[in-house]
């Protein structure tokens, strides 16, 4: 009997460990099992000293698609809301600076490792989407790194409306650091910053992250409690119920005029 196969794929050259998210019979979506992978793929990066920088990237066309609606349900529905909290804080709070490479879609939760990362590229062919608003939900545990970053009028627009926005209006309100023109342009964007991170000292770079992160950081400290109990009360509601059933069943939502 052959072990799974690991929904992130770890490996490490030239001072770069690199996470690859690899899920695709959910779209990369935030498994228990993948969040953990991910959680040890960090954790692993972390305590290597020769590694400089961590660079999380994804096969197939999606980034990822936000929490996993299989297991949204549940005796604690805390449990979710939670995991989510504690994987955005450890990007957060590893001391090697993390990029987000992004050649697909981001949907909801996905966002947050996005908002979590300290530098994000994206590619022509990525979108980005806050859908909570849709399933009945918010985008509650993710705006914990995310509203320190996000312009506020754009945070308001995209929070509500659900619009699907590309590249070039993300790193305009904030959410990535770059956009590319092309998949070799994003190759291009990410050697550059690879480079000027390897001429970063560990003791530079993990004190520099931490002051550029100061406002995440208190954003957690303030409001992950508030966060994910109000996250866990709207997975719990009917609305929410109906708003996944919909969603699943591929059809509009009762409250759809």
């Amino acid at each position: 009997m052959t072990s799974a196969a690991p929904l992130v794929h770890v490996s490490t050259a030239d001072a770069v460990t690199t996470l690859t998210l690899d899920s695709p019979h959910n779209r990369n979506a935030l498994s228990t099992r993948l969040m953990a992978e991910l959680h040890a793929g960090l954790a692993s990066a972390a305590a290597d000293p020769e590694v400089r920088a961590v660079v999380l990237g994804h096969t197939g066309k999606v980034f990822c698609a936000g929490a996993d609606l299989s297991e949204a349900t549940g005796a604690d529905p805390t449990v979710g809301p939670r995991g989510l909290v504690e994987l955005q804080r450890a990007i957060v709070d590893c001391a090697k600076p993390v990029i987000a490479v992004i050649h697909g879609h981001v949907r909801a939760g996905g966002l947050g490792l996005v908002g979590a990362a300290d530098l994000a590229v994206a590619g022509p062919a990525s979108t980005f989407a806050f859908t909570e608003v849709r399933l009945g939900l918010a985008p509650a545990v993710i705006s914990l790194p995310l509203r320190p970053k996000l312009d506020p009028r754009a945070a308001s627009r995209y929070y509500l409306t659900g619009e699907v926005f590309d590249a070039a209006e993300a790193a305009r309100i904030g959410l990535i650091t770059s956009a590319t023109d092309s998949a070799e342009a994003t190759d291009v964007a990410l050697k550059g910053l690879l480079d000027a991170l390897r001429l970063g000292s560990p003791q530079g770079l993990a004190e520099s992250k931490r002051l550029a992160n100061a406002e995440v950081v208190r954003s957690f400290e303030r409001d992950a409690e508030e966060l994910v109990e109000l996250s866990a009360r709207l997975f719990g509601s009917a609305e929410a119920q109906e708003g996944m059933r919909s969603f699943l069943e591929k059809r509009p939502a009762r409250w759809v005029r």
